[in-house]
């Protein structure tokens, strides 16, 4: 009855267009590391495979079969304790691309050969290994070069800086891995294996095949360099989902792209979370963030994710996209109805401003955000399922968290309308920031939003100059959402004054930082 069950199954997903097969294998401990399964080596159980929609767990005996159609990738979620298999640039090798004509013809730029045939078998090998509770993943946002200039502005200005790091078991980088000339993909390969770990990828908006004419197919050429643009992994207590947030053509006028999910990915995420723990941190990574800029994310798609994750206590959620960064603590209003705000992080950007700016003192372009954030990248520490972030700044020291903005010299002994301004990078609005001078009182600052005085003095240095200065014009700022704001005290007296300013991040760790006024008589 079961055989004459799926034969009806099959023959009707044929007349409707949809050759479905039924893909098989093994996912084994391979003990020598020769990716082949050996005679000795033994399936390993319980390990969730899928096919971008379904999910399904692996026998005793290792074994797993799965539907697969045209076009489909097959991908194992790495379980915790294991490693996948790398290629040469160091991205994982868990998956299998199931295209048995290739990738439609005429893209600009090529996805995916012929596959042909279904393989008997389609085997995944994985490793044991320690996986630490407490641990920490390297986070970037945009690398986005256009060119090859701008490929090694990413080498020389961020990646060197962490090249062969240790004790860091793999990295992210949250979309647009360059921007929009995809042939820049192997010379961007080269460069982030320099990094020296495991490194995932989030596909963005400027990673897309724009010559298609469905949501689906956007990802051929990203998917045969870096695997599926949705998927999982699991390390240690920590589950992370992966998930292609680019609708094009934007469904409401067929014009450009929007943010949000399509129903397959949806589908994965609620197979998927089928078989992760309540207890386990869920790690959600796309490109454009959740939150609204005019109307850049379709608000029931972002409902149903949440929905989706609201019975998991312990859960955040990241993105890159915007070339700013910011926190957001989501509420109802956002339709999040956890017991806690749902934490979601807008990250900073190796790229920052596009590579613009003028040129530091080693040729590579400053590129402030346009928050008024420096460019750089993030450590995200996990312990358990509790998490904290670090903001990293490229060429300063770990503890260089804000900028402080004040006059240089006041008039002593004088009322003054001057102002202090701290930029904190990692802020919300939900921090407390406050000054001192001297070793004085603490005084707490006034938080607002507003465009950072120093980028804007900045960017106005290309209209006061009678030069042609060197590097690319800054972008028009955007208004930061980690800006403090204080008076200068009046009637200082004559001497040097030191502002000392104290910060406290999300997760409860306190920053400080110092600058000095000079009061001079007139």
């Amino acid at each position: 009855m079961k055989k004459i069950t799926l034969l009806f199954i099959g023959v009707l997903c044929s007349t409707m267009g949809i050759a479905q097969e039924l893909a098989k294998g093994i996912v084994y401990e391979d003990l020598n590391g020769n990716g082949k399964k050996d005679k000795n080596e033994k399936g390993v159980s319980d390990v969730a495979i899928s096919n971008g929609r379904d999910v399904v767990k692996t026998d005793t005996k290792g074994a797993y079969s799965i539907e697969v159609k045209d076009g489909d990738l097959i991908f194992l979620i790495k379980p915790s304790g294991y490693a996948v298999a790398l290629n040469e640039f160091n991205f994982p090798q868990h998956y299998y691309i199931h295209k048995p004509s290739g990738s439609p013809s005429g893209l600009k730029y090529p996805g995916s050969e012929p596959t042909g045939k279904l393989p008997k078998s389609i085997d995944f090998p994985i490793t044991k290994q320690e996986e630490p509770k407490a641990f920490t993943a390297l986070v970037f946002g945009d690398p986005q070069p256009y060119n090859l200039t701008e490929v090694d502005y990413f080498y020389q200005s961020v990646v060197k800086e962490v090249e062969g790091i240790k004790g860091i078991p793999f990295g992210i980088a949250l979309g647009d891995i360059v921007g929009d000339d995809l042939s820049l993909y192997p010379a961007y390969a080269k460069v982030i294996a320099k990094v020296g770990v495991p490194w995932y990828h989030v596909m963005g908006n400027h990673d897309q095949n724009y010559d298609v004419e469905e949501d689906k197919l956007t990802d051929e050429t990203f998917s045969n360099h870096f695997g599926p643009a949705t998927y999982a992994f699991n390390y240690a207590d920590a589950h992370v989902i992966v998930l292609e947030n680019i609708l094009y053509p934007d469904p409401r006028d067929g014009k450009g792209y929007w943010g949000g999910f399509r129903e397959d990915q949806l589908k994965f995420v609620e197979n998927n979370l089928k078989h992760v723990s309540k207890d386990k941190l869920v790690i959600v990574a796309m490109h454009i963030p959740l939150f609204e800029e005019g109307d850049s994310f379709r608000d029931a798609d972002r409902e149903r994710l949440f929905e989706l994750l609201e019975e998991y206590p312990h859960t955040m959620s990241m993105s890159a996209h915007t070339h700013y960064q910011r926190q957001d603590l989501m509420g109802e209003s956002y339709g999040w109805k956890g017991e806690n705000p749902h934490h979601h992080y807008n990250a900073g950007t190796p790229s920052g401003d596009w590579y613009k700016g003028q040129l530091d003192e080693n040729g590579l372009p400053i590129a402030t955000m346009r928050d008024g954030s420096p460019r750089g990248y993030a450590f995200l520490e996990v312990n358990g399922n509790q998490y904290k972030i670090n903001y990293k700044v490229p060429g300063k020291p770990s503890d260089y968290q804000m900028d402080i903005f004040a006059p240089k010299v006041v008039e002593a002994g004088k009322r003054n309308t001057a102002d202090i301004y701290v930029n904190f990078f990692m802020g919300t609005e939900e921090n407390e920031v406050r000054f001192r001078i001297n070793d004085g009182k603490w005084i707490k600052m006034a938080y607002l939003e507003d465009y950072d005085p120093k980028y804007m003095l900045d960017l106005f240095d290309w209209d006061r100059s009678e030069t042609l200065l060197e590097g690319r014009r800054p972008s028009l700022p955007a208004k930061s959402t980690h800006l403090w704001r204080a008076s200068v005290p009046n009637n200082l007296p004559a001497g040097t004054h030191t502002i000392e300013v104290e910060a406290t991040d999300l997760f409860g760790t306190k920053h400080k930082s110092k600058a000095q006024i000079e009061a001079v008589e007139k």
